[in-house]
């Protein structure tokens, strides 16, 4: 019988810290004012989730549980946060497929009495709801990068850098050039995922006007494609970059002085804008502006 005998091994009250709740690709541990929860490391685990590692849901940026009957005899418990409370979810805004969703534990069947007990646990001691005022769940930490289609994306947790690839980005990026951008100067993250059409981070900048419609001309974002900016990646790192801008009053960029570069790619650079301009993408001006930047980085 499911459930049979549970009850002689479920404590009366969640008070004692290290009650756990194991599913598949995840357990929860239950302590006095937060949720562990540790994310398994197999090959059928979400990528995503690998990604985190764990995560410690304070009871305060919870407002809801529910207990779900799920699919193939299982049951799913699901921790509802507060909007505002969680930097990743936040940047996914609905995104996230199901089985991604960091916040669901899947269990078999017979544990649904277990199950039930632990969610209505939670229930009696969440006190509050609706939108949090700052992030209660720790961003993913820092420094992180990935590939994009266009280019490769970086934070240390100060700044976002983007230097574009030769075969991926747009004349539009050429022109501008490698980009760098302070957390002080920017207001938010848009995150796409790139399992939808036109996926994409892009940077919304304080004092910028509108940005370009299109992401792949906008020197401040950078675009997914079949390969590039997996969610396992690109999210994390629009979360830490969203947790940092909040955590930081807006300051003037202040300019420093560039490295010194690579001759060889100095010239390569010069090349491939040399064809930008033989193929009628770039103007005379254009090309001998850019080409005496790229000179003076030498």
């Amino acid at each position: 019988m499911p459930g049979e005998g549970t009850e002689k091994l479920v404590p009366h009250t969640m008070s004692r810290m290290g009650d756990v709740l194991a599913g598949f690709h995840a357990a929860w541990e239950f302590e006095s004012d937060s949720v562990l929860i540790r994310y398994e490391r197999g090959i059928r685990t979400p990528k995503l989730f690998q990604a985190l590692g764990q995560r410690r849901v304070p009871l305060e940026a919870i407002e809801g549980v529910t207990l779900t009957p799920g699919k193939r005899g299982t049951v799913v418990l699901r921790a509802e946060l507060r909007p505002g409370a969680d930097p990743l979810m936040e940047a996914a805004a609905g995104q996230l497929k199901e089985s991604s969703d960091p916040y669901r534990l899947v269990l078999p069947g017979e544990r649904e009495t277990l199950a039930e007990y632990y969610a209505d646990e939670l229930r009696a001691r969440l006190t509050e709801s609706g939108p949090a005022e700052r992030h209660l769940v720790a961003a993913p930490r820092v420094p992180l990068q990935f590939k994009a289609y266009d280019g490769k994306a970086a934070f240390d947790g100060k700044a976002v850098s983007f230097r574009w690839f030769w075969t991926g980005a747009s004349s539009a990026k050429w022109k501008a050039g490698d980009q760098r951008f302070t957390v002080g100067e920017l207001s938010g993250v848009e995150w796409r995922s790139p399992e939808v059409f036109e996926g994409h981070l892009r940077l919304l900048r304080r004092d910028a006007g509108a940005p370009p419609a299109q992401p792949d001309q906008d020197p401040a974002a950078v675009v997914f494609g079949l390969g590039y900016g997996p969610v396992h990646e690109s999210l994390p790192f629009a979360a830490a970059v969203l947790a940092a801008l909040r955590n930081c009053a807006p300051v003037p960029a202040i300019p420093t002085a560039r490295a010194r570069r690579d001759p060889a790619d100095i010239a390569e650079r010069i090349r491939h804008l040399g064809e930008l301009h033989q193929a009628g993408l770039v103007t005379d001006e254009e090309f001998s502006s850019k080409k005496a930047e790229l000179l003076a980085e030498l």
